[in-house]
């Protein structure tokens, strides 16, 4: 039997009762046999990019912990709202530091995203942006099923549970065919 693939799970809100937090939790239990997946390190330490600080002092400890786990895992999954029709600045804030340095920890590393919103495109909007920011430091975008949880307050229940069995269904395809996308890359 093969090892199982590393996947390092970022979250793209810092809110407590966040619907992509909640996804980004589910993840795991329904992840294939094949497939492990870890949270990354929170995003909420990184300070905002400023390329004097990383020139004068190199880059922060949480941005070189986050970098870390990326080259760690075989994988990404991103979880994340969709802010102003776009990503959440603490997440893009995030893949902007560590864009920066010399190994790329995103490039050639397999990425999944998934999102959920209250509204009818449950962070479509976000998806597509997202996915140009990774095209552009060369990530392996997985494509297709998307995970787009649209009016999430109806699919998850008081606790924050995904009591959708479309939903749930839908991301233990998506996470097969990543864990086949992984291994195509890997080689693993």
């Amino acid at each position: 039997m093969t090892d199982p693939v590393k996947v390092v799970c970022i979250c793209g809100s810092l809110r407590k009762k966040s619907y992509n937090a909640a996804l980004a939790r589910l993840a795991p239990t329904l992840a294939p046999p094949g497939m492990k997946i870890v949270p990354a390190p929170p995003l909420d330490a990184i300070p905002l990019y400023n390329h004097d600080v990383q020139e004068s002092a190199g880059f922060p400890i949480p941005v070189d912990a986050l970098a870390a786990a990326i080259r760690a895992a075989d994988g990404v999954l991103i979880c994340s709202p969709e802010y102003n029709w776009s990503i959440p600045g603490v997440l893009k804030n995030a893949i902007d530091w560590v864009s920066r340095m010399k190994d790329q920890p995103f490039a050639m590393k397999p990425v999944a995203i998934q999102s959920a919103a209250t509204g009818l495109l449950g962070g479509a909007r976000m998806q597509y942006h997202l996915r140009q920011s990774l095209t552009s430091i060369d990530a392996v975008l997985f494509g297709r099923p998307e995970v787009i949880v649209t009016f999430a307050g109806q699919k998850f229940d008081d606790g924050l549970e995904l009591k959708d069995q479309a939903a749930v269904d839908l991301i233990k395809q998506q996470l097969a065919g990543f864990e086949k996308l992984i291994r195509k890359v890997t080689g693993n």
